[in-house]
């Protein structure tokens, strides 16, 4: 299975140190060595970095942990291959336009039957079910809305989106549109948000550790979310399966998924197996 690592933070924030640990864990400290990518936010546009290389042994993930790029928003992943050959366009995160912005996504997991879904006019590119659902979300969201719905309703939309897709598998996720950040736990997802006052943090993968009172300011915070704890000196709240966070500026609001059941208004899941 693949790692997932997410950001939301109310100012610009070095995501270095924890993606220094994301980053052992592909191919040195965990066997997720089939690739890795990375996003960052700027406003409304983004940078990202794909390889297909190991991320523990990829000269281009050496760079980023030198590069200090500041973010409100990062989402990146690395991949253990499970459905999809190794291979540039089967690297996460994955990108694409819808009403005038740059929606970011990452899933880890697996979804049985996912490409009988119909598409819209997002198509995958490369060969994995990960980017079909994300292509399908899309057009889901664009069917339903042909103008940006308001914040709530597209919460609840998202997240009704993400249980349906959880009954094909196991569907860990991570959904940006440069504005606010989504994490859905289908099987294994925790957090943490940082702020006033700050302590010091040390890496699981990595001998590094970090005093965020020196780093940050009192009116910052910063929320992390990862596949699985990245510091041991840090509580780390594990989700409930079924349930979609919804985080805008560092601040987290969880949706839980028994309250988020398919109404009946909402279309079915047409072509599922």
């Amino acid at each position: 299975m693949c790692e997932l690592l997410g950001m939301s933070a109310n100012v610009p924030t070095d995501i270095r140190f924890s993606f220094a640990a994301l980053a052992r864990r592909g191919g040195e400290t965990g066997p997720h060595a089939d690739g890795w990518g990375i996003t960052f936010y700027e406003g409304r546009g983004c940078r990202s970095f794909h390889d297909p290389e190991p991320s523990a042994r990829s000269e281009l993930a050496k760079l980023l942990r030198r590069y200090p790029i500041k973010s409100r928003i990062v989402v990146a992943h690395v991949r253990k291959a499970n459905r999809g050959r190794v291979s540039l366009e089967n690297t996460h995160p994955f990108s694409r336009e819808l009403w005038g912005r740059r929606w970011t996504f990452a899933h880890n997991g697996q979804l049985k039957g996912v490409k009988r879904l119909p598409l819209g006019r997002f198509e995958p590119i490369g060969t994995t079910d990960s980017e079909h659902a994300f292509c399908w979300i899309l057009s889901q969201l664009q069917e339903r809305f042909p103008k940006p719905p308001r914040a709530a309703t597209l919460e609840a939309a998202i997240a009704g989106y993400a249980l349906r897709l959880s009954e094909l598998g196991v569907f860990n996720m991570l959904l940006t549109d440069s504005r606010v950040l989504y994490a859905h736990c289908g099987k294994r997802l925790c957090y943490l948000t940082r702020r006033a006052p700050f302590g010091t943090a040390t890496l699981i993968d990595e001998d590094w550790r970090v005093d965020f009172a020196q780093e940050t300011t009192e009116t910052d915070i910063v929320t992390v979310i990862a596949t699985r704890a990245l510091t041991r000196d840090e509580t780390w709240t594990e989700l409930e399966r079924g349930d979609t966070l919804v985080l805008t500026d560092g601040a987290v609001r969880v949706l839980k998924g028994t309250a988020r059941r398919r109404s009946q208004s909402e279309p079915e899941m047409r072509g599922a197996a």
